[in-house]
Order: C-alpha cells, then structure tokens, then sequence
C-alpha cells in the first residue's frame, strides 16, 4: 500500500509507519457504546491512526486522487463537520449490539462528528459514513395518481403539488470481515485472499494485516427514504410498509421498458405514501446493484445476446444468457441486504413491496417479520418486460402465488404466516 511518511514521501508497504502507535484506535464490533467500539478511521494522511483497510470516500476515492493530482484539492485538507449531525435521531436498537445483525455498515457512522468530537478536535480524521437529512421527492408518476384519484394530498406526507416529505439516509458500506464472512458461510480468510486477489492486488492489507478486521470497500453502498414518522419504523402499533429496491439505471432514471424496476420502485413509493397518510410508515431502501451486481456493461451486453439469439428472446434462455456473459446469473446476493433494516431498528414489516424469494428468503432469515408480499399489478408491467417476467416466475426471483390472500391474513390475524 502506498502510505504518507512523516517526510511527506510515499513509501510501498501494507506494514504501519515505524514508530506509529499501532492499535491506538482497537476496534470492538458490536460493543455496547461507539466509544468502546471505537472510531472507524480511513485516513491516508495519518497512517498510524488507520484502524481499517482502504479509505474514507469509497467509491469516490479515486476521484478525490483525481482532484489531488489535478491541483485543485490539498491532500492534507480535512471536512468541517460544523452542522452536520444527522436531521433526525435514529437508535440505538439492539441490532446494534448484536454483532452478528449487523456486519455492513457502521451501526454509529453517522454520529462520530459528536461522539468523537474531541478526538477530531485533536487532529484525529473521522468521519461519517452515513448522512441523515430531510427532503422532498417530486415524480410524475406520483402527479398521475394523484389526477387519477389513486392519491391524495394530506398537507403533510403528501402536498398539493405533488411533493412527498420523506426522511433521506446515505448509507456508505463498511465491512467487519469476519461478520462478512460468516453470513457468507465461509471463512475470514478465504474472503480476505479473495477480495484481494479478485481486486487485482489492490488492498495488500487484507492478506497482511489480519489485526485489522474492518474494510471500507470502493462499491456503491445505499440510500434509504422514510416516508412518514421515522419513529414508527420501531412502533409495533404502526405498520410498514417497505421496498427494497436494487439500482437499475436505464429503468430508474431513463424509464427502459426492457424490465419492471421503475414501475416496481414508484409502486413501492405509491404504497409507502398510502401507509404514512394512514398513520403508519413508509420505507424505500434503494442499493447500489447496477445488472444484479453484475454492472451496466455486463447488463447491456446480455441484451444484445438475448435479442439476437436464434429464436429470439424467451424466458428460457433469459438467465442462461447472463450466465454465459457474466459466469453467474445474479451477483446481489441478498445476505447483506437486511443490515439497514436492522440498524433502522425495523423487527417486522406489515406489507412487504416485493414477490422476490431471494430479498424475503434474506430477510425472514435475519429475524425479521414479514407480514404480506405486495405483487406488481398487471397494468404496470411494460410489453418489453413480459419476458423478464415469465423468466423471474420460472426461476424463483418473482412468485405471485406466494402472496397471501386477504382471506388468508384473516385467518391468520396477520401473524401465523409460515406457510408463506
């Protein structure tokens, strides 16, 4: 790794600067307050207060690199957190403390500008890695069921010109490798020869340096959206209604109708507002998964495959087609994915705005209720994502027979639902 000596040169090591006080800043996963836990430290100016692998920023790192090399920005430069403290309070939970529940993302990053104060007074490089703040989202679709009478304005979640009042959390990643390793079922050091060998060698210090059990890794992370009162998310009186969403560019933001992910994600949002004006809440959870983890590129390519293929497109060939592109059908694996539902204190979810088995598999999995499957309507479906459809029925990824009937949740009182 190349590391800042205290002459300002850069040395090629993995190893702490001779002299630094190695394990100034110990870390204790799960420990029962963020200063027994300690402060997460990526610094690349101060090697010896470097308590993790890789570097505050993530997947922008490397422009800051740009920025540096440019001119334009001192290495040296440090952000004033001056009223930056998160727009609402959220936790503790108990997750927190649980070492095991939650094991991708710091459970205190987005309060060390206070719990850490004194130490950043001191020189120390802290800093957050999740942001709370408060915002407004204004979609079409949102305006078209209002026209249409499937929304309403309240003055309160919902405005009269169509603006939703939402809570909006950034969320970048941070691994406890062995926790990591653990949900995957295997061990932390396989992962570690692993992540460094598939990353070309970039990070020597996850073969190096197994004292440092924390890595802050260059992939997107995620962004939760709280419609409603935040507190309800932990009120077992309220209930909620949640979407967990992974990022698909040409749908989300240029509205492709080669798949569902747009017409899904307003529909979970469209539910969410529904919940919060009843009195309950709503949550969006939107990750950072471009092509199933698999990337833009790999996704576009396997169109191309998919549309020229002799006999044309068919949900028969629909997986075997990213396969044959990517060496694997779906690179999300879903086990991480219920770590902000638990640092957000969530135990149950009352509506559920998916029919994937894998998102459910992962979540019920963790220890989290989920009360009612919410499908896709029919009428949301584009003629283009037909064939994705029938793909996602066949393998699993979507099952509408799996959805509880009203019938059903009566019978059930809306808590006896392992059949499901």
């Amino acid at each position: 790794m190349n590391t800042p000596n205290k002459t300002g040169h850069i040395r090629l090591t993995s190893h702490p600067e001779p002299g630094a006080a190695a394990g100034r800043f110990p870390l204790d996963w799960g420990a029962a307050t963020p200063e027994l836990r300690g402060p997460i430290i990526g610094t690349v100016t101060r090697p010896g207060d470097r308590n993790v692998i890789g570097a505050h920023g993530g997947p922008y790192g490397l422009y800051r690199a740009l920025a540096i090399s440019a001119g334009v920005m001192n290495p040296l430069a440090r952000p004033d957190l001056t009223n930056t403290a998160p727009a609402v309070k959220i936790g503790p939970h108990p997750q927190w403390f649980d070492p095991k529940k939650i094991v991708s993302l710091d459970p205190w990053g987005h309060i060390p500008q206070e719990v850490f104060a004194r130490e950043i007074g001191e020189g120390i490089d802290i800093r957050p890695t999740i942001a709370v703040t408060r915002a407004r989202l204004n979609l079409p679709e949102v305006l078209n069921a209002m026209s249409a009478g499937r929304l309403k304005s309240d003055g309160a979640v919902l405005k009269d010109n169509g603006d939703i009042s939402v809570t909006k959390i950034a969320i970048d990643p941070v691994w406890y490798l062995p926790g990591v390793a653990e949900r995957f079922g295997t061990s932390e050091q396989k992962l570690r020869r692993t992540l460094f060998e598939q990353t070309g060698g970039m990070y020597p210090e996850l073969v190096t340096r197994p004292d440092l059990r924390v890595f802050l890794p260059p992939i997107g992370g995620a962004t939760a959206y709280v419609i409603g009162d935040i507190a309800g998310l932990t009120d077992p009186r309220r209930k909620l209604t949640c979407r967990v969403h992974d990022e698909c560019n040409g749908s989300d933001v240029f509205g492709s109708d080669i798949c569902t992910c747009r017409p899904y994600l307003i529909h979970g949002i469209e539910e969410s507002v529904r919940q919060a004006q009843k009195g309950g809440v709503g949550l969006i959870i939107y990750y950072r998964k471009e092509g199933r983890a698999l990337g833009e590129v790999t996704k576009f390519l396997v169109y191309n495959a998919r549309k020229r293929q002799e006999g044309g497109d068919t949900a028969a060939t629909y997986f075997e087609r990213t396969e044959c592109v990517a060496g694997v059908q779906d690179a999300r694996f879903q086990q991480l994915m219920p770590d902000p539902l638990h640092w957000l204190g969530v135990t149950r979810i009352d509506r559920f705005v998916s029919m994937s088995n894998m998102k459910y598999d992962a979540i019920v999995g963790s220890g989290i209720e989920i009360v009612e499957r919410v499908p896709l309507p029919d009428d949301l479906i584009p003629p283009d994502a037909s064939v994705e459809m029938e793909a996602k029925k066949a393998a699993g990824y979507y099952v509408p027979e799996g959805a509880p009937s009203d019938d059903d949740l009566k019978k059930t009182s809306g808590r006896d639902l392992e059949k499901y």
